[in-house]
């Protein structure tokens, strides 16, 4: 089984050579431009437009269902033969819950709190969306478990941007 890489804009290029992905999920808001990198199909590209809110404010778009829904249809047509890059501006907080989210639909026996240790050991930085994940938690039935095990690991320590890392699918004793 692969895995997801994690990166902020800046990293993009770079990350999606580094991994050699062939798959990838941007979100960011559509004012931003998004070069997709070579090796990455149109087709194979999901741009979900929202900016990085959990409160409605006017003027910005927030998370909202549709995009939970297609985040998910569209990692489980990942075919897995190399790693989903998914990425936000930052590295820190849409692309985290994106992440947590997209592992949890993918292998529902994987125990969110268990994985969002895993984050945390992984992304130092990581902050997860709270209204992704609750919309998230919500979609994939998770009665809460979700929204407990991100608020359990709290607040990531202060970064400019998130460093590039990798999130598995399954965590083992050897941690990947």
């Amino acid at each position: 089984m692969t895995h997801i890489v994690v990166c902020s804009l800046s990293k993009l290029p770079a990350t999606a050579r580094a991994h050699q992905a062939r798959e990838m999920i941007t979100l960011i808001s559509n004012e931003h431009e998004v070069r997709r990198p070579p090796g990455i199909l149109a087709e194979r590209h999901l741009r979900l437009d929202m900016n990085d809110i959990s409160a409605n404010i006017e003027g910005l778009r927030p998370p909202e269902g549709h995009h939970v829904s297609r985040l998910i249809d569209f990692a489980r047509e990942w075919d897995r033969s190399a790693p989903l890059l998914i990425h936000c501006w930052m590295g820190i907080s849409r692309s985290t819950a994106a992440a947590y989210s997209v592992a949890l639909a993918l292998n529902p026996d994987l125990d969110a709190m268990q994985l969002a240790l895993e984050l945390r050991r992984r992304s130092p930085s990581a902050t997860p969306n709270a209204r992704l994940i609750q919309l998230a938690d919500a979609a994939l039935g998770r009665d809460g478990r979700m929204i407990e095990a991100i608020a359990r690991i709290g607040r990531g320590a202060e970064a400019a941007e998130g460093k590039p890392f990798i999130l598995p699918l399954e965590i083992r004793s050897d941690g990947f």
